[in-house]
């Protein structure tokens, strides 16, 4: 009987799959290493685009904050030459009602019998004092002032009244005090057609 020993063989055989394993092993650590450094590669080229673009938006920002900051700064200004605007518009309106005014009263004062030492206005409200010869100048005065209904002004009245000693002179003359509104337009009504009829 012919007897043969495989244990040569075996471990021949045994060794050559430790050695394709190894080699193996030693190929997929080299494709792991080249896939590691590939994706740092990557990975430093992607980090610094992003750099390069937050470094443009926050210049891009920058440049837009610099425009809000000045449009906020016209706007201010414009807000402030409005308000200027409206004071001036203010006080022309002030003035034209102050000229009309004592216009007004040039009309409705009782000519060489009466003088006004003040005159105020606030609000709505007109305050006049002065000096007049009697009483009735006083009341006759109010009466234009009302012009029974019908005047520029509504509301007047007689706040005070006293006694006037002029020094030197032999005169007892009256200093008054008036208040009044301007009284309200009035509403032009349009005749009613209503009841005319064609004739035939």
């Amino acid at each position: 009987m012919i007897r043969i020993n495989l244990l040569p063989f075996r471990a021949a055989r045994k060794k050559e799959n430790v050695r394709r394993q190894v080699s193996v092993f030693l190929l997929s650590f080299a494709l792991i290493i080249i896939a590691v450094v590939y994706y740092n590669i990557w990975l430093g080229n992607r980090i610094d685009k992003l750099k390069v673009r937050n470094k443009d938006t926050a210049a891009e920002i920058a440049k837009y904050q610099k425009i809000n900051k000045e449009i906020a700064e016209i706007k201010k200004a414009l807000s402030n030459l409005e308000q200027k605007i409206k004071v001036i518009e203010t006080l022309e309106g002030g003035r034209k009602d102050a000229v009309n005014l004592l216009e007004s009263m040039t009309e409705l004062i009782v000519k060489e019998r009466m003088w006004f030492t003040s005159l105020n206005v606030q609000g709505g409200t007109i305050a006049i004092h002065g000096i007049a010869m009697d009483e009735r100048t006083i009341a006759d005065f109010m009466r234009n002032l009302e012009g029974n209904g019908t005047g520029p002004y509504a509301n007047v009245t007689l706040k005070s009244i006293e006694q006037e000693q002029i020094k030197g002179k032999n005169l007892n003359l009256k200093s008054f005090s008036v208040t009044m509104t301007k009284a309200a337009p009035k509403k032009t009504t349009k005749p009613d057609n209503a009841g005319k009829t064609k004739k035939s």
